[in-house]
């Protein structure tokens, strides 16, 4: 009687239990015959999937999309079709009725007493007669109401567009010596601002306004807002002689030469203050009063009044006060052969041109977003870019300088209750009407109020509170915001954006060239794979060690980076897997989108030294890109098809099972 049978007779439930274990083996192999079944079958369909398409292909079938799309309409329907793209008003025009018209009426009135003296003011800040102000508010708005699909943006002349370009295009002529050539650059220099905006919208290059992080627009306008308010001390001071440069330390200078040296009048000053403190309590009592919105939108304009019939009755213009004098009036002239191209600085005008275009899309666009998301509906950017950048070409050529959305007036016009860009329509006809029939009575006023009345709208382009919500999320961030606000204050206009820029690049190159790799573990209960130092909860496996490189490529900016961290982070797993030595290498390449041959000889190094040291390198998880790369550089010929996974959880599995971890 054998050994078995005889433990079964004098023990029973030695028997039974042993049967048990028995059918409980063999339905635990059975399990892990499926499992390991299902898991080749993943990695089956990962390294059998179609290669992905080529840059050449996809520009190919987005050609053959857009041709297949106009192909099975008629040329009739096409060619509406595309009107009706380029034209947004051909499409909400038909649905247009007389209760919103009242509305825009209201709020296009309402607008306009903001815009008439505002863009006076912001003409005198680009050094250019007061009407290139008004021209401004008249062509480029009735443009982007035919063209622009933000319902609620104010088009005109805007505080930093002014300032960058009276402080860029005097370096090349100065307008005190020549000023018809300073206005003939300034509108050539518009008209290149122009073209990159229509250009960046036709081949939808939005991403370059993006360079232009939130933190250095933040830094960047507060910057500008403190060079604007001192850049008014001239006309708040009745000041002759001025600098023609911008920061911080030129102008104070300036200002405490003048007033050492030359006399000044303090009417200027007390008049110019006087209607400061009367615009800035009328704006109190809006905020505080919804009802109130017209009051601080029409006090400017009331400013303007006042002041003038103040200056014209006590004939204060004879006692040092400084005032308009010249206002030229009528429609706005043709300035087309006035467009300098055969220049010799027309390299700079376009470098101008380019900066400006770039400044002016980040605010409109940011501004018209922030109201449309108020609203409701989508903005499309790329045809913000189109309709800002036909605008700007027209009112090159119709006397206007870079016109673009202003938040101040955005908001005005949102608050007054407009519905459409009609708003901007009526806004243009009413400054039409203004530059025929009053332009004559703004002769005597005073440029102290045109001064106040810029200064009373710089504190919303200063954003304390946003700067503090930087320094608490991110302090490189608030490094680059700092830097473009320091950069401007003492540099220049062009080097506090070069400055933000430059970090911000810096920042990103940074990011990839250094790129980190974490140790991941296993969340207890779970099939979860993640960083053990930010879940300290999670468990390594024995003998496994699990890394993920945070990289959205593997290139030759960060292969040896990465080759480095990886054989670091495999030194310390090897210290801290002291009682068993690890075996396997598990690579989730989860993050990875792309490789290059710098990074795929990197993973042939990494595989060669695992080798040499008896681990065998797993990668899990690579993308389309990165598994068809590897497939065309053999690369998994070398490493072997079956240490390629379709999750991390599959290569752990994988090594555990008792078939694939004994590697010696």
């Amino acid at each position: 009687m054998r050994k078995e049978e005889f433990s079964s007779r004098v023990n029973p439930n030695t028997s039974m239990g042993s049967l048990a274990n028995e059918s409980f083996s063999i339905e635990l192999q059975q399990l892990d015959a499926a499992c390991d079944t299902a898991r080749n079958q993943r990695t089956h369909w990962l390294l059998t999937s179609p290669d992905p398409p080529t840059l050449c292909h996809q520009l190919i079938h987005s050609i053959k999309k857009n041709v297949g799309r106009t192909t099975k309409q008629s040329r009739k329907e096409a060619f509406f079709s595309f009107l009706k793209g380029l034209f947004p008003i051909l499409s909400w025009g038909r649905n247009y009725k007389a209760a919103k018209f009242k509305h825009d009426i209201m709020a296009g009135l309402t607008l306009a007493s903001l815009c008439i003296p505002q863009s006076i003011g912001y003409a005198n800040l680009a050094k250019l007669d007061p009407q290139y102000g008004l021209y401004t508010s008249v062509v480029p708005p009735l443009i982007y109401a035919l063209m622009g699909s933000s319902r609620e943006i104010a088009i005109g002349p805007v505080a930093v567009v002014s300032l960058l370009l009276s402080a860029m295009v005097p370096k090349i002529v100065d307008p005190a010596v020549d000023h018809i050539a300073y206005r003939n650059l300034v509108f050539t220099a518009t008209f290149f601002t122009g073209a990159f905006q229509a250009v960046f919208g036709l081949f939808r290059l939005g991403f370059l306004v993006d360079f232009l992080s939130h933190a250095a627009i933040v830094g960047f306008m507060g910057g500008a807002a403190i060079v604007i308010g001192l850049q008014q001390l001239k006309g708040l001071l009745g000041i002759n002689h001025f600098t023609t440069k911008t920061d911080v330390v030129s102008v104070l200078e300036a200002v405490f030469k003048s007033l050492h040296n030359e006399p000044w009048f303090p009417l200027n000053f007390v008049l110019g203050c006087s209607f400061l403190i009367f615009i800035l309590v009328t704006r109190f009592i809006g905020k505080r009063n919804k009802k109130m919105f017209w009051l601080p939108a029409i006090a400017p304009l009331l400013s303007v009044v006042l002041s003038t019939l103040i200056v014209y009755l006590t004939k204060a213009d004879q006692h040092g006060v400084k005032i308009v004098k010249h206002f030229k009036g009528g429609i706005n002239p043709s300035s087309l052969h006035e467009l300098q191209f055969n220049s010799p600085h027309i390299g700079e005008l376009a470098k101008i041109g380019m900066i400006c275009a770039i400044v002016a899309l980040t605010e409109a666009i940011a501004v018209g977003r922030s109201f449309a998301s108020i609203k409701g509906y989508h903005l499309d950017g790329n045809k913000e870019m189109v309709a800002m950048g036909c605008m700007n070409l027209v009112g090159s050529l119709t006397s206007c300088y870079t016109a673009t959305g202003s938040f101040s007036r955005t908001a005005v016009n949102f608050s007054a209750g407009c519905e459409t860009v009609v708003s901007n329509i009526v806004m243009a006809i009413t400054v039409l009407i203004s530059l025929e029939l009053l332009t004559k009575l703004l002769y005597y006023t005073p440029l102290a109020i045109l001064a106040s009345i810029i200064i009373s709208a710089l504190p919303g382009l200063i954003d304390i509170s946003e700067a503090c919500h930087i320094w608490k999320v991110d302090k490189t961030d608030f490094i680059i915001c700092i830097a473009a606000f320091l950069g401007v204050l003492f540099g220049s206009v062009e080097i506090g954006l070069l400055i933000a820029v430059g970090i911000s690049f810096g920042k990103i190159i940074l990011g990839t060239i250094r790129p980190s790799v974490e140790l991941q573990g296993r969340l207890p209960g779970t099939d979860t794979f993640c960083d053990i130092t930010q879940f300290p909860v999670a468990i390594e496996t024995p003998g496994i060690l699990i890394i993920r490189v945070n990289n959205g490529s593997l290139c030759f900016a960060n292969a040896n980076f990465i080759r480095g961290r990886i054989l670091t982070a495999m030194t310390n797993g090897s210290e801290q897997h002291s009682k068993e030595k690890i075996r396997v290498l598990v690579l989730d390449m989860s993050n990875v989108m792309s490789v290059d041959t710098s990074g795929i000889v990197a993973l042939e190094e990494l595989h060669r030294e695992f080798v040499s040291q008896g681990i065998q390198l797993a990668i899990a998880n690579p993308r389309w890109k990165v598994i068809n790369k590897l497939k065309a550089a053999k690369f998994l010929d070398k490493l072997g098809k079956g240490w390629i996974f379709l999750t991390v959880g599959d290569a752990v599995d994988a090594c555990l099972n008792t078939k694939m971890a004994d590697l010696n």
